[in-house]
Parts: structure tokens; C-alpha cells; sequence
């Protein structure tokens, strides 16, 4: 991926609508534009009517021009408002290829805004998350870790480290100056403070990532205690077949829902029995491993069918109490009337917001974060412990460079790829 090819895509999504928006970015964005535009290319940052031409007329759109730098790219830049239909928008599309113009991969605008400092790696993640959020909850963190917040809190880290580290060139590079001890016992004492920092920041119980990709709460119990009924009720649809016959679910069936703005994976299963059926036992066992990995298991029984030992990630509910009434230590629920099921979503809800709070600022929200800021931490252990100031200095490097990856101040290729392939076209 360069920044010395001129590209394009569509920023809106595709089907019917009124507006499509299509940018361009690249060194001969400029010229591209004065050409489609037959020289009356618009002020800058102004928007204004123009007629689109290549051999005919393409459209008459709206058209604003971003000279760089100060643009999302850092780079020329311009935006087509085009009408929405597709033969308006695959006709400019091929009179920007006739340009000189190409089509732009997954996330090429937004890495090309990081290679010029626009922004870095995790306000980049952070716009990518507001493109995907689907609750308010999850655009508030998306808005706060593109807004900067946790680059904020990772640069002060890296600039502590990096005062860290001069002491200790100093310690190194000047033995024979008879520097203070208290020099020595400060840089141990400030290391420590960090690593405790570091660590504390990770005691968040994942609420980042699963805020960002959502929870999984699995329903499991014996066959025909009404589970898919249940799922049905929660999901307030015909998601699932229900029927009377035992074992009527055979394989896991995951509907998107919402609870305490949320997004929370519902999964109902195969009821949990000892069978000779392949089919159904191959569902028993797909049952049982969807609930050791849920966040929640909604574990259903009928009153009178016994008691499950419950766990603190196990929610204990008595279906059927419509015919019934539920046990002690049991929520009541009748999937049939309804009965008890608006109590269950405040359960739920509960429970979502329980599993993603946290108690200030913007959490780490992908495994990456989490990875780079161990391994930073357990630099700073080792760093702490070394005998030698040689070893102390290089751990200190090291721990450096784990935070560097966390912005894109140290770039490895691989990660970049990995990180701009999500994006969606045209961002």
C-alpha cells in the first residue's frame, strides 16, 4: 500500500438510497478533480454544485475539495455527492479508473491517515468500532478511544518509560560521577509505581473487549423444559421451532439481541440428556462446550425436575410456572403466558452492564491491547529484578517497544495489515 497511487471508493453503503459519497485521496487527486469538473474545481473545504463530466455528462453533484494537509488523509482529498443510483455511481467509478484513479482496499484511507500522523493506531481501532457499534453504550467507548483517550494514557506511559530509560543510560554511562543513591532507589521505586499501573489497568475483567464484541448467553437445560419457548420470548420472535416432541433442537441457534444496551448473543441448545442418537449427542456436546465459554449460562429446568449446582456465571430459571410454581433460588418464567419474562430481561440487562462496566476511563478493547500491555508489565517485572543496570536498561527497551506497538510508533507490517483488512470500503 502507497501513498503514491490515487484512490477511490464509495463511503456510503450500497442499495437504494438518495446520496452516494465517493472519495478520493492520492497525489493526483487535484487534477483528477479540475478534469471531472472541467476546470472549476471548488474552493477549498466549500461545497458547491458541479456538473460531472468524462465523455458525457456522469451527474450533477455536490463536490468538495480538501487540499492536504489538512485533511482526513493528510493528503489531497476531495468527495463526490453523487445520486445514489448504482448507473450514476459505476459511472463515475469508471471515469476515475479512466483518471488514473484505483479502487481502494479495506481501511486504505484511515492507514493512510496514520502514516501521516493524522492519527494513530488506536484512534484508528476506535473509528473503526464507531463505523460497527451497534448499542449507544458501544458508540460512547468507540467515540472516546477514537477521541484519543486511551492514546492519551499509553503516551504517558511511554513518555514516563522513556524518562525511565535516560536515568538509567545515566546510571550506566557515568558510574564515576558519584551520583546519589537516592538516584538508583527512585528509578526502582517509579519502575514499580508503572508496572503496578500497568497491571491494575488489566483488572477490568475484559469489560473493553466484550463491550465492543458483545456478550454470549447460552441456554442450556434438560429437553423440552422450553428453552427454544424461552429464546423465542427474549428474541420477541419465531426464531426458533418449538414443538412437544423431546429433542426437537439439535444443533445451537444464535440470535443478536439487546440487554442494558448491550449486544448479547443468545444461544439456545440441544437439551442435555444421555441419547444413542449420533445427531443428538454430537448437539448434547456442542450444548455443554457452548456453556463453558458462555459470559452467562440461563440454565432451565421445570419446577420439580431437580436442582443444578450453579455457579456464579449461572442464572437458575424455572419455566412452565403457568402450570407451576417455581423453587426457591429460582427465577419464574412462564414462556407460554409471558408470565415473569420482563422480570428476566431486568435480570439480564443487569447482568450485560454488570459484565462490561467499568470504573473510569476507556478500557483496553481488543486482545492486542491486553497483549502489548503484559508484556510491557513483564518487562518492567524483569526490569525491576535485574542485578545488572545493562539488563535493567534493555528491559526498559523492551517495554518501550510493547507500548510503541499499541499506537504505531513501532511499525510491524504484519500488525498493520492485520488491523486495516477489517475496515470497511471507502474508510
Amino acid at each position: 500500500m502507497t501513498s503514491e497511487r490515487t484512490i477511490f471508493a464509495l463511503a456510503t453503503g450500497t442499495g437504494r438510497a438518495a446520496i452516494a459519497i465517493m472519495r478520493i485521496t492520492g497525489p493526483e487527486c487535484g487534477s483528477i478533480l479540475d478534469r471531472l469538473c472541467q476546470g472549476r474545481r471548488p474552493p477549498a473545504r466549500q461545497a458547491a454544485l458541479r456538473d460531472l463530466h468524462a465523455s458525457e455528462l456522469l451527474d450533477r453533484a455536490l463536490v468538495l475539495w480538501f487540499p492536504g494537509p489538512r485533511s482526513y488523509t493528510g493528503e489531497d482529498c476531495a468527495e463526490l455527492h453523487l445520486h445514489a443510483g448504482p448507473a450514476v455511481v459505476d459511472a463515475v467509478a469508471d471515469a476515475l479508473v479512466g483518471l488514473g484513479a484505483i479502487p481502494a482496499e479495506p481501511g486504505e484511507f484511515t492507514r493512510r491517515a496514520c502514516a501521516r500522523g493524522r492519527l494513530d493506531l488506536l484512534q484508528a481501532e476506535g473509528i473503526a468500532d464507531l463505523v460497527e457499534a451497534e448499542t449507544q453504550a458501544q458508540r460512547r467507548q468507540a467515540l472516546q478511544q477514537s477521541g484519543g483517550t486511551l492514546s492519551a494514557l499509553y503516551g504517558e506511559w511511554g513518555t514516563r518509560l522513556r524518562r525511565l530509560l535516560a536515568q538509567q543510560e545515566a546510571l550506566i554511562d557515568f558510574p564515576d560521577e558519584d551520583l546519589p543513591a537516592e538516584v538508583e532507589v527512585g528509578l526502582r521505586h517509579d519502575i514499580a509505581a508503572l508496572k503496578l499501573e500497568m497491571q491494575a489497568h488489566l483488572q477490568d475483567g475484559e469489560a473493553g473487549e466484550r463491550l465492543r464484541s458483545g456478550l454470549v448467553f447460552a441456554i442450556v437445560g434438560p429437553p423440552n423444559v422450553g428453552k427454544s419457548s424461552l429464546l423465542n420470548c427474549l428474541a420477541q420472535r419465531d426464531a426458533a421451532i418449538v414443538s412437544a416432541a423431546a429433542g426437537t433442537t439439535r444443533d445451537a441457534l444464535e440470535i443478536r439481541c439487546v440487554f442494558g444496551d448491550v449486544p448479547v448473543t443468545l444461544v439456545d441448545t440441544a437439551g442435555l440428556r444421555a441419547t444413542n442418537d449420533l445427531v443428538e449427542a454430537e448437539g448434547v456436546r456442542r450444548a455443554r462446550r457452548h456453556a463453558t465459554q458462555a459470559d452467562l449460562v440461563l440454565h432451565v429446568v421445570e419446577a420439580g425436575h431437580g436442582r443444578p449446582d450453579p455457579d456464579d456465571r449461572t442464572l437458575l430459571i424455572c419455566n412452565k410456572i403457568d402450570q407451576r410454581p417455581a423453587a426457591e433460588g429460582f427465577l419464574g418464567v412462564s414462556a407460554l403466558t409471558g408470565t415473569g419474562v420482563p422480570a428476566l430481561r431486568d435480570v439480564l440487562a443487569g447482568a450485560a452492564r454488570r459484565l462490561t462496566s467499568r470504573s473510569a476511563g476507556v478500557p483496553p478493547t481488543r486482545a492486542r491491547h491486553r497483549a502489548a500491555i503484559v508484556e510491557a508489565a513483564s518487562h518492567l517485572v524483569c526490569a525491576a529484578a535485574a542485578a545488572w543496570p545493562e539488563l535493567r536498561g534493555e528491559e526498559l527497551r523492551l517495554a518501550m517497544r510493547a507500548l510503541g506497538r499499541l499506537t504505531g510508533a513501532v511499525h510491524v507490517e504484519d500488525l498493520l495489515d492485520s488491523i486495516f483488512s477489517q475496515f470497511c470500503i471507502g474508510k
